[in-house]
């Protein structure tokens, strides 16, 4: 009996790759004798293991491997691990707080989310999990990962990270929690704004409204907007960002793949307002997919100064693919573009001004002292005026130089061109 149902499962196999190969007008005869390699495998696996394999196991099997042999974000999703995928978008989940990705066939964190687990813990953007709970990562895919660190609020769980200039690997023992995600928060340096968004999810469109509301309650002169460490989100989240700061109708960001057409994304009305003061963005390794499209197409524009360092270069599209037994994959179709037709994609978005991180340290003993007459009266409003409010942010370098560029545009009333 048990022998006559691996005949009948290995009959339906072959018959669903007879029907597969017909719908995609499989002519050339290389690829039905690969068809037929795999075919031979599977017999011989059903014939001769030592145990009673698990049918759908098997397929489940061939099925990750071929997606996972196309890119490392091509991917097959059990039915428990597709469901748990609907829920990483929705701004509520439970989890350590980190985006991940496989570089280099290595599970990497893109970076960690503010005020969660993983941020508090000390992760960063660039560490390589390289075990979990002492077993290797070695092949496994980012949907594997994501539910092995995921579990019950309360619970730890124990992760090895490699990282550059640490000999060996360190262990992080983190402790799950519900994962509350506040995209946008905001805050003001005299007269210029302050926004960091730090991941692109459904309501980052309205808490970003919100914030633009507090802040242009007084007259700015300028904005940072901050998306370091942002591993991006929703791409209808990052055309709505856009769009605050860019003409309706202006291209953002298209797609283009091997059989889908050029699939272009457009600006659209945001509000009532038309903010024209410039803008410095602040980026980093850290910065992926969607924050990548806002920064590109802001850079294109010449809308804003991209600063920091380059970022992550993940700008693949993919699509997630529901099947019949309730499991799902996530193909690649397609790429992103910037408005000007450049690659993001393992390239990254290199900024107009490679700031990188650190704190300011002087030693004031050493310098010379200025005495307040020299300084010109415009200049020395400009800084009392930071300075008064929520103070210069010495501990954080690539900020206090974007403040820097934005007093000095507003200072001499010019504009920053890259040509």
């Amino acid at each position: 009996m048990k022998l006559f149902s691996l005949k009948k499962t290995f009959f339906l196999i072959i018959v669903l790759l007879g029907l597969t190969a017909t719908s995609f007008a499989i002519s050339n005869d290389a690829l039905r004798q690969q068809l037929k390699l795999f075919s031979e495998t599977l017999s011989y696996i059903n014939a001769n293991y030592i145990e009673v394999p698990d049918q759908k196991e098997l397929i489940y099997g061939a099925i990750q491997g071929m997606l996972s042999s196309l890119d490392p974000h091509s991917a097959f999703m059990k039915p428990e691990t597709y469901q748990d995928f609907q829920t990483d978008t929705r701004g509520e989940f439970g989890g350590l707080g980190i985006q991940i990705a496989v570089r280099d066939r290595v599970l990497t964190i893109i970076a960690p989310i503010e005020d969660t687990p993983a941020y508090e813990a000390g992760l960063k953007a660039g560490d390589r999990i390289i075990r979990v709970e002492g077993e290797t990562t070695e092949g496994m895919s980012v949907m594997d990962a994501i539910k092995v660190l995921r579990g019950e609020p309360g619970t730890d769980v124990t992760i090895t990270i490699w990282r550059e200039g640490l000999n060996v690997g360190k262990d992080f023992t983190i402790t799950r929690d519900i994962i509350k995600v506040n995209s946008v928060r905001s805050k003001r340096y005299g007269d210029i704004g302050y926004i960091r968004i730090s991941n692109f999810n459904e309501n980052t469109s309205r808490e970003l409204r919100n914030e633009l509301d507090k802040l242009e309650k007084k007259p700015i002169q300028g904005v940072v907007l901050d998306l370091r460490n942002n591993p991006g989100g929703l791409l209808s989240q990052a055309i709505e960002v856009a769009s605050a700061f860019i003409e309706p109708g202006k291209l953002i960001v298209y797609t283009e793949g091997r059989t889908a057409t050029r699939n272009e994304l457009s600006a659209r009305r945001f509000d009532d307002k038309d903010r024209d003061y410039p803008m410095v963005v602040l980026v980093n390794q850290g910065s992926a997919s969607a924050s990548e499209i806002v920064s590109g197409a802001l850079q294109d524009y010449q809308r804003a100064i991209v600063m920091g360092t380059t970022t992550f270069g993940k700008a693949s599209v993919q699509t997630v693919i529901p099947l019949s037994d309730g499991s799902g994959m996530r193909l690649t179709t397609a790429e992103y573009f910037t408005p000007k037709g450049r690659a993001i994609q393992d390239v990254g978005i290199v900024p107009d001004i490679k700031v990188r991180s650190g704190k300011v340290v002087s030693d004031e003993s050493s310098m010379d002292r200025v005495s307040p007459s020299a300084v010109p009266e415009h200049l020395m409003s400009d800084s009392e005026e930071l300075d008064s409010d929520n103070g210069a942010p010495e501990d954080d370098l690539q900020l206090l130089r974007a403040l820097d560029v934005l007093k000095a545009l507003n200072a001499f009333g010019g504009t920053y061109s890259r040509n």
